[in-house]
């Protein structure tokens, strides 16, 4: 396996033989409905677009998941897996081939799987997606959420041998964690077992700006969060790659039960 982090929330994976494009956001400015003065993120450079796309793969529909200015300019050939908010906007672009996955639904590619899992909640009626990919020849899942919402029926799956998930809280006042990292991973590392565990959601090479920066606060660290897990008696091992680094995810062998 290996896992080539693009910034925020975007990932390249690479499992089971498929390249796989998560939640990109590469080129362009990011805002939610146009209101820069609130909240804005930039780049001082393009990100290269990569190459032989097997699949790209969105879990949620709003714009740090699915950017509109990114999606316009990738083939729309390629096939696209989703949440149902995130398929209509895949359709709205013209992809030809778009799937709405609800949560519990699989979707194949080869010998590979992607389950949908419940993930965020957007408002009272909208809960969007979580992901859990898996090699079928050699058993290896992945498990991917970014805001820190995971399913308590993961752990039916354990062990989940990589996971990438916000390690830090993201909180407003009087709303509280819009991201949540500190004991959600925690709790998540205890139920799965994780061999490797990556943060998402970070800024990487990426600026922000606007006045929801003046009262977003953010809780904890990755080393925080590493020495958690040593006082859990936890030997996950958290991973942090630099923006468009290639890396190879090692993994111990499966444990053998007689």
């Amino acid at each position: 396996m290996y896992l080539t982090w693009l910034d925020s929330n975007s990932w390249l994976i690479e499992l089971a033989g498929k390249r796989i494009l998560l939640d990109p956001w590469l080129v362009g400015n990011l805002t939610f409905g146009n209101l820069t003065w609130l909240f804005k993120g930039y780049r001082h450079q393009e990100r290269a677009f990569p190459e032989s796309l097997d699949l790209i793969l969105l879990s949620q529909g709003l714009e740090d998941h699915a950017h509109p200015e990114t999606l316009k300019r990738l083939g729309k050939a390629i096939p696209i897996v989703g949440s149902p908010s995130a398929a209509k906007v895949a359709q709205q672009l013209g992809f030809s081939q778009v799937t709405a996955l609800k949560h519990g639904e699989t979707f194949t590619l080869d010998h590979l799987t992607i389950q949908a899992t419940p993930g965020s909640p957007l408002g009272p009626m909208v809960q969007e997606n979580g992901y859990l990919l898996k090699d079928l020849a050699s058993g290896v899942k992945l498990y991917y959420e970014p805001h820190g919402f995971h399913a308590s029926t993961l752990k039916e799956n354990a062990p989940i041998e990589v996971v990438i998930t916000p390690l830090i809280d993201l909180a407003l006042p009087l709303v509280g964690s819009i991201i949540k990292g500190t004991e959600s991973a925690l709790e998540l590392a205890k139920d799965v077992q994780p061999q490797v565990m990556l943060p998402t959601a970070a800024g990487g090479d990426i600026m922000f700006e606007g006045l929801l920066l003046s009262v977003l606060k953010a809780i904890g660290s990755p080393d925080e969060f590493r020495a958690k897990l040593a006082e859990n008696n936890l030997d996950t091992k958290v991973l942090e790659p630099r923006p468009g680094d290639r890396v190879e995810i090692s993994l111990r062998p499966a444990a053998i039960v007689p």
